[in-house]
């Protein structure tokens, strides 16, 4: 096998490995089951299913439990989808959702947990099984907390657009939507522009009353152009978080906080872009005469992207017409590495920006 196909294959096997270990919780198949369970350590697997009520509450509190034992070899964190292992799931006699099994070292005969199911307590019962001494992981939030003190300051900046959840933490609604709202909160941790934040609605019931909150969770979009906030009425569902901040807030993101091939483009810039590709000689020039007047007029954020745009457009000129292609293979190149986001931040961007000029 050549050097090139060597490092393919192991790139692949790593985006597979990283899959499965997603949220930090091991993703059990009828495939990979017994390779992984009942093995050289002790298994926790919750036996779930995706429209379960109940398993969208646990899903906080196993995530962090995965977390806590994410660096322990001698326990694994696991859980299988039982509306797609549906043989699986019969094996165990799993007959309602979530159920929650101890799998010891070496053994595929399992005991049930029978336990409240919180981080806490799960944590306990597994070092008693595994014979371990974890302790419960505390993980950074990039939901912004906010109270009577900073509220006006984050939620009233008429330079961010704000999402706002109004909870309770009593309400079974809110600690579903838990960890999906964290995720909205990654994806757009980059965006300076954007920040999502929630209020305890039952603590600071003069606030919550103030905005009209009458039901838990209430979410409130306020936007830089309207503080008077506008009542968010969309799917709760990570993608419909994500496109209506997208939608509001003309960002370019997907869940996972990735910049999409949308990101960066400028529709007016892009237009002569394409004049400009097909220009030659003089005519060429003139093009990218208008080009730079076009970036001139631009402002915010599309003012830096005009940047990007004339750049190409320069080194275009001077290298000539494969320079573009060239440069997006190098990026590519260099996103495929492990970098860190804002790196790949820019060079999405950049890369997007290149891909008119071919």
């Amino acid at each position: 096998m050549e050097k090139h196909q060597i490092w393919v294959a192991l790139g692949t096997l790593t985006l597979l490995a990283l899959s499965a270990l997603a949220d930090d919780v091991v993703v059990l198949t009828e495939e990979n089951f017994e390779k992984e369970v009942g093995q050289d350590g002790g298994a926790l697997v919750e036996f779930y299913a995706p429209w379960c009520g109940h398993c969208k509450k646990l899903a906080p509190e196993y995530e962090k439990l995965g977390t806590s034992f994410k660096k322990t070899k001698s326990v694994l964190i696991g859980k299988v989808d039982c509306d797609e292992h549906k043989s699986l799931c019969s094996k165990y006699g799993v007959s309602g959702y979530p159920t929650i099994q101890w799998f010891p070292k070496g053994s595929l005969e399992p005991k049930k947990y029978e336990g409240p199911r919180t981080a806490e307590s799960l944590v306990e019962f597994v070092n008693t099984e595994g014979g371990t001494n974890v302790k419960i992981a505390t993980t950074p939030s990039n939901v912004v907390v906010l109270s009577p003190d900073n509220f006006e300051e984050v939620v009233l900046d008429e330079t961010k657009d704000v999402l706002v959840e109004f909870y309770a933490p009593w309400c079974g609604h809110c600690k579903s939507l838990a960890p999906t709202y964290e995720k909205v909160a990654t994806a757009f941790k980059l965006e300076a522009d954007v920040v999502i934040a929630n209020l305890d609605a039952d603590k600071y019931r003069d606030l919550a009353e103030k905005y009209d909150v009458s039901g838990f969770p209430t979410l409130k979009f306020f936007p830089k152009s309207n503080k008077a906030g506008e009542e968010y009425e969309g799917g709760r569902d990570l993608e419909d978080f994500v496109a209506f901040i997208n939608e509001k807030s003309g960002t370019s993101r997907d869940g996972k906080g990735q910049l999409t091939s949308k990101a960066g483009i400028v529709e007016s810039v892009d237009a002569l872009v394409k004049e400009f590709v097909a220009a030659t000689g003089e005519e060429k020039k003139l093009v990218f005469a208008r080009i730079e007047e076009e970036v001139e007029k631009l402002k915010g954020s599309s003012a830096r992207y005009g940047k990007i745009y004339l750049k190409a457009a320069k080194n275009s000129l001077v290298k000539g017409s494969d320079y573009a292609k060239n440069e997006i293979q190098r990026l590519q190149r260099m996103l495929d590495k492990a970098i860190s986001s804002v790196k790949a931040d820019e060079f999405t961007l950049k890369k997007n920006i290149l891909s008119a000029f071919v």
